[in-house]
């Protein structure tokens, strides 16, 4: 993949959940929500504060974030889904 998030943005390759309950039960795509978990795969250089300097990204290449329900853009590169997204949306690393 060829992207490069500008300033305060990160990439993401979507994670999807699994498709059958612990129960066995297989749930159909028109019934599944959208994920809100990835993994990062390009960050931005960082937002330029008041002093003209970069603020350093919380996030780093290969952490698995969660991030906000309705936030970034979706794109599709070679039929892989992508999401560019503010840093201030994403909500958590997980570890």
């Amino acid at each position: 993949m060829n992207i490069k998030p500008l300033a305060d943005r990160i990439v993401i390759k979507l994670i999807e959940d699994t498709e059958q309950t612990s129960g066995g039960i297989f749930i159909p795509d028109s019934a599944k929500e959208k994920p809100q978990k990835g993994e990062v795969v390009a960050i931005g250089e960082g937002k330029v504060n008041e002093k003209g300097e970069r603020e350093p990204m919380d996030v780093k290449v290969g952490d698995i974030i969660l991030y906000a329900k309705y936030a970034g853009t979706d794109i599709k590169i070679d039929g892989v889904e992508y999401k560019i997204l503010s840093i201030k949306d994403a909500l958590a690393v997980l570890g």
